[in-house]
């Protein structure tokens, strides 16, 4: 029996929605704290730790099922101390039961349900789960802990020392194999047999738009001239911009797409996502010209902006998957609703948005995409290019409109560090690559807001913001990506602050979160609360690895610096994963760039003179593939930059390895030097 608890627990005082969300269940949730564990070894009682997110259609089900039902909830509060977590907000927590959780059963998810002992030690765990075996397993852990505790003890050793042993594995193990362009070939090669040419992306469902596989490959077809492999990714970005995982009324990606033709999303809209791809299409346009690629992400962007940026400067997380208690239903259109509002116009825009078999979905819903055959459209209705896009801008218009009589999907309306870096460093992006200026402002308005909201005074940085406060110590990523954002943020103002910024955060990182033992880097300070193991993050996943950001952050300071040592440290780090790559290249994609800057010619280009800023946008849309960019307006002390400045002239400077050709004045002259 479901039961909407008139006593709010421990949850109502945290600012996490997805915690906020579980505040009146009849569970006696409590938050992630020292005090939980304390309470756990007083009363002598098993922990659960629940991990989810607001976003995550999963989570609300089993909500839904167990944790708002009173018979679970008396089972629950009477055997065990209930922790419930927000997976974003402490990633540190998620990652470490993750792990567990994986070697127990070989996969994980959310929501994500571990029991530990009340130290925390995992004992048991797995992802969704029924009523009915949620309130077998309860019973079962129960009865293991009062009558042979003894075994669960045991039990969650022998899986701590699995965690560690496989921490040891991953950062301390010595690497014989040598990066090289033959081993990078062999997992490319290795990659190809697993990749769908008909559809894009894998060949194989789920599909997920991971953003750091698709700029790999990108760079890699273009270093390498591989005309097969450009035309994969070019025709996966195209794609999953023509498809149902893109959302073509209002902008932005959904988190993944449930089959392989890119058609049924689940219909979750993560920061994360949408800032990694708007960065993906603008380096794709720049490189292939195709205005697609421009469109996709500006109205990605337009989304971004008009739905999550807050007038501090901050972007929310999330929104959710489901809206009014059903999955997708702000999302969805029945044939009867489109005719009545579209009316005349509604042929063309069924043509155009397969209202047809291709884009039906279920219960008389279809999931609008956009068809690829446009000139079958224009043929049809004897119209202009110039013609069909007013009609269909003109449906677009009525069905937004529509749409606000519709409820929302849930806003997860807190702001991630990490997460907000990555935008920042989208909109950087974005007006390097369009040259409007609105992205500049907007960027530049991010990163005054982590630098000033979500940084301490000694320059450290926090997790989460919310409601004007700011919390929890900052991780390894949050870090990693803020660093990458003030690197684009020098490039678009050409004030030097911003990079040494980086610097400094840079040199705060590899103290805080050093390991002794590894050149890789730990994910919690070293002062952070102790969790029962210690883990880094290697291997990119849907958002890059934090130690193969820093990787690459330390590559392009070095160079910006002149600091070898750094450039050297970037170099051990990747050699950590030399086996990794050649095993398993999609796990291992935002290493590979770095692979492909110490593997491939790569160019220093300076660019010096009053007019720098008009002379980087131009040289910027040309598409750089492997280079690092150094701006200055006037006079700088930056190995790259010294000495060549001239008041007169804004002068360009192409070097590889430190050695510089002539500089020259025009774009087409620099374009024939980088060859």
């Amino acid at each position: 029996m479901a039961q909407t608890n008139k006593t709010p627990n421990a949850l109502i005082n945290e600012s996490s929605p997805y915690l906020l969300q579980h505040a009146y269940n009849p569970v006696n949730w409590l938050p992630f704290t020292d005090a939980a564990f304390e309470k756990a070894k007083k009363e002598n009682k098993p922990i659960l730790i629940s991990i989810g997110y607001s976003a995550c259609h999963w989570c609300h089900v089993m909500e839904h099922e167990s944790f708002e039902d009173a018979e679970v909830a008396k089972l629950m509060n009477e055997h065990f101390i209930n922790i419930k977590v927000d997976r974003e907000e402490r990633a540190d927590v998620d990652m470490l039961y993750m792990q567990a959780v994986q070697l127990m059963t070989g996969q994980g998810g959310w929501p994500l349900n571990c029991f530990t002992l009340p130290d925390g030690r995992p004992i048991y765990g797995g992802t969704y789960f029924n009523k009915g075996k949620w309130m077998e397993i309860l019973k079962g852990l129960s009865n293991l802990y009062l009558e042979n505790k003894e075994k669960a003890i045991e039990y969650a050793q022998n899986l701590t020392d699995g965690i560690n042993q496989s921490e040891l594995i991953t950062t301390q193990k010595q690497n014989d194999l040598a990066i090289d362009k033959d081993l990078l070939k062999a997992s490319i090669d290795k990659w190809k047999t697993g990749l769908d040419n008909e559809h894009g992306g894998p060949n194989k469902a789920p599909k997920f738009p991971l953003p750091s596989n698709y700029q790999y490959l990108l760079r890699y077809a273009v270093l390498n001239k591989d005309k097969e492999l450009l035309k994969h990714v070019e025709l996966t970005l195209t794609k999953m911009a023509y498809g149902g995982i893109y959302d073509q009324l209002h902008g932005g990606f959904a988190r993944y797409s449930t089959d392989i033709l890119w058609k049924v999303p689940h219909f979750e809209k993560m920061l994360y996502d949408n800032s990694q791809l708007v960065s993906l299409y603008c380096e794709a346009y720049t490189l292939t010209k195709n205005k697609l690629y421009k469109e996709i992400a500006m109205d990605t962007l337009s989304f971004v902006q008009q739905y999550w940026y807050t007038e501090e400067g901050c972007f929310y997380s999330a929104f959710d998957a489901d809206s009014d208690g059903e999955e997708g239903k702000y999302y969805v259109w029945n044939q009867l609703d489109l005719k009545d509002l579209l009316g005349e116009y509604y042929d063309v825009f069924a043509s155009y948005y397969e209202i047809n078999d291709t884009g039906y979905w279920e219960h008389g819903n279809y999931i609008l995409m956009r068809a690829e055959n446009l000139h079958e459209t224009l043929s049809k209705f004897n119209l202009t290019p110039d013609q069909l896009n007013e009609k269909i801008n003109a449906c677009k218009d009525i069905l937004k409109q529509e749409s606000k009589s519709r409820i929302m999907p849930g806003l997860d309306d807190k702001a991630i560090t990490s997460w907000n870096a990555l935008m920042c460093t989208a909109y950087a992006k974005a007006y390097l690559s369009f040259g409007i200026d609105e992205y500049k402002q907007i960027a530049l308005s991010s990163i005054n807001f982590i630098l000033n909201k979500l940084s301490n005074a000694d320059e450290t940085l926090l997790r989460t913001y919310k409601n004007g406060k700011a919390k929890i110590d900052g991780f390894l990523d949050d870090y990693a990506f803020t660093i990458e954002a003030l690197q684009h943020i020098y490039l678009i103002t050409q004030d030097e602050d911003y990079l040494l910024k980086a610097k400094n955060l840079t040199t705060i990182a590899l103290k805080q979160f050093a390991n002794q033992k590894s050149d890789l880097l730990y994910y919690t300070n070293n002062s952070s609360s102790q969790l029962v193991a210690r883990t880094s993050e290697v291997s990119d996943n849907v958002i890059p690895a934090s130690n193969s950001q820093m990787a690459l952050n330390l590559f392009y300071l070095g160079a910006h610096f002149g600091m070898e040592e750094w450039t050297k440290r970037a170099s051990k780090m990747l050699n950590c994963v030399a086996n990794e790559i050649k095993q398993y290249g999609p796990g291992y994609s935002n290493w590979g760039c770095l692979a492909l800057h110490l593997l491939y010619p790569f160019k220093e280009i300076a660019i010096v003179g009053k007019n720098v800023n008009e002379k980087l946008l131009a040289l910027y849309a040309q598409g750089l593939t492997n280079a690092i960019l150094a701006v200055s307006a006037k006079d700088s002390s930056l190995p790259l930059l010294t000495g060549r400045f001239n008041s007169q002239k804004t002068m360009i400077y192409v070097c590889e390895e430190q050695s510089c050709k002539q500089p020259v004045e025009t774009i087409e002259e620099a374009l024939l030097q980088l060859g």
